[in-house]
């Protein structure tokens, strides 16, 4: 079925059937200029539901939302020369504006932390001004050669958080704070399981002290880093000569933070769960939870039916469960099946006149095959423990899947052999960053993280060396 609707086999064509899903189930289209992506309503309704439940997790840690200009001075961009060399590659520069050649070229954002940074030296004083705890809800531009639909757009949304700390301590608990929070965000809200851990010095970002990652194996065995936090130290403060007076009435620098998530956790949520039928929604995220198909043949039955449904609405409504009627009379409910299928709507109630008759609902799970009936009384609670059911499931399927196709390697030729296979690679490592850059020419691989869940001691998959660092590896997005 999954060909005959213009959906590619995952299987034949993983790429090519994520990019079907996305323009097939109107998530987003390209925009006009190569690179740039047009988010959909069926898209952003599944980004606005990750933005609430992240925010709210912000603001329950005390996080505040504040929003900053778009355009950076070069100047800027130029103090911390460790990022600027991070991000110049991809940078978009503007130069000029009201049909004059601009003074100095301004950068269009490709993260915030130096103008963010600018403001916080008119901000800073004193250790009471401290800690500042701001999130910004963004776009940002990084000038991509290769691009794919939410995973890599020259245009993104996302959020950035930039924090200022008194202490070095406070900066690393909130950086390993945030970390924690996007694991329960991928965890609890996408089903998506992840192993959160350290970057090595090759791959943190440009400018941190640590970064801390959350990563994904994705339907095709690859890694995605679905969400950094990064200790920046005082690398930002010393860049803008931000100094504070602390307790015992000396300056000093401030430390830092940042730390985002962006769009391309849709992208996860389609290569994490989708099928050949196409996408399958977590039901935390899922813009529709439920979708009702009528199914009649005579105006009676018409009549009968949407007042029956109208009923099950109200109690849906009043529950705060997220549903769509589909009553259009020009398509049938066959129709309506596969087309809701392949949205990837966890849960369809289909009601016929036999329904109605007995006071019943047909229940039919995205995520399983095969239908139920339950009785339309207690079509709340049995919607709500089959929503529980399908978000639990997912994310069992999903941690099955990357157990099956995480190795154990204790060479680097095990290493080449699973890396061959797709999938994740642990192994010990005590390489160098020749090492590492060695590994990823030859094996395509990069190091994803060094995972918090530490064991033993055993010797380096390459040197040889004794270490108690275990390493993830893997191909990645």
């Amino acid at each position: 079925m999954g060909e005959d609707r213009g959906v590619t086999q995952k299987s034949k064509d993983f790429s090519k059937w994520y990019t079907d899903v996305i323009l097939r189930c109107e998530l987003a289209d390209y925009g006009p200029v190569k690179g740039t992506m047009v988010i959909r309503p069926y898209g952003y309704a599944v980004w606005e539901n990750i933005q609430k439940i992240a925010d709210k997790m912000f603001k329950e840690t005390g996080h505040v939302n504040a929003y900053f200009p778009m355009f950076i001075p070069e100047s800027f961009m130029k103090k911390e020369t460790e990022h600027v060399e991070g991000f110049a590659p991809e940078c978009a520069v503007v130069t000029h504006g009201g049909g004059k050649e601009l003074e100095e070229p301004l950068y269009v954002r490709p993260t915030s932390e130096t103008i963010i940074w600018a403001m916080y030296k008119k901000w800073i004083k004193s250790y009471r001004d401290l800690p500042i705890l701001i999130n910004q809800w963004a776009n940002v531009v990084r000038w991509e050669m290769r691009t794919r639909l939410f995973l890599r757009t020259t245009e993104f949304l996302w959020q950035e958080g930039h924090t200022a700390h008194a202490t070095y301590e406070e900066a690393e608990e909130e950086a390993r704070r945030m970390i924690e929070i996007y694991r329960k965000l991928l965890e609890n809200y996408l089903a998506i399981p992840v192993i959160v851990g350290k970057k090595t010095e090759a791959e943190k970002f440009a400018g941190a002290v640590h970064t801390y990652t959350v990563e994904a194996m994705m339907g095709d065995r690859k890694a995605l880093q679905a969400g950094t936090s990064h200790n920046l130290g005082q690398n930002f403060a010393k860049a803008f000569d931000v100094k504070f007076l602390n307790r015992e009435n000396e300056l000093e620098y401030v430390y830092a933070t940042s730390w985002g998530v962006s769009t391309r956790l849709i992208g996860a949520v389609i290569m994490v769960h989708g099928d050949d039928k196409g996408l399958v929604l977590p039901p935390e995220v899922a813009p529709y939870q439920v979708v009702i198909v009528p199914i009649w043949k005579s105006e009676d039955e018409k009549i009968k039916i949407n007042e029956y449904v109208r009923n099950i609405s109200e109690k849906l409504n009043a529950a705060g469960i997220r549903f769509y009627y589909d009553d259009r009379e020009q398509e049938t409910p066959g129709w309506k099946f596969n087309e809701w299928e392949m949205r990837g709507v966890p849960l369809r109630l289909e009601i016929g006149p036999r329904e109605v008759a007995s006071n019943s609902v047909m229940f039919a799970r995205r995520d399983v095959p095969g239908k139920e009936t339950g009785s339309v009384e207690n079509v709340v609670g049995l919607v709500k423990e089959k929503l529980t059911v399908i978000q639990q499931n997912l994310f069992k399927k999903a941690l099955k899947f990357r157990e099956e196709n995480t190795y154990r390697v204790s060479s680097y030729d095990e290493l080449n052999e699973a890396m061959e296979r797709g999938g994740f690679a642990i192994g010990y490592w005590a390489g160098t960053l020749e090492d590492e850059r060695k590994i990823q020419e030859e094996t395509k691989a990069t190091i994803r993280c060094i995972p918090f869940e530490q064991e033993g001691e055993g010797k380096c998959i390459l040197t040889g060396k004794k270490t108690s660092t275990l390493v993830v590896f893997a191909k990645s997005y």
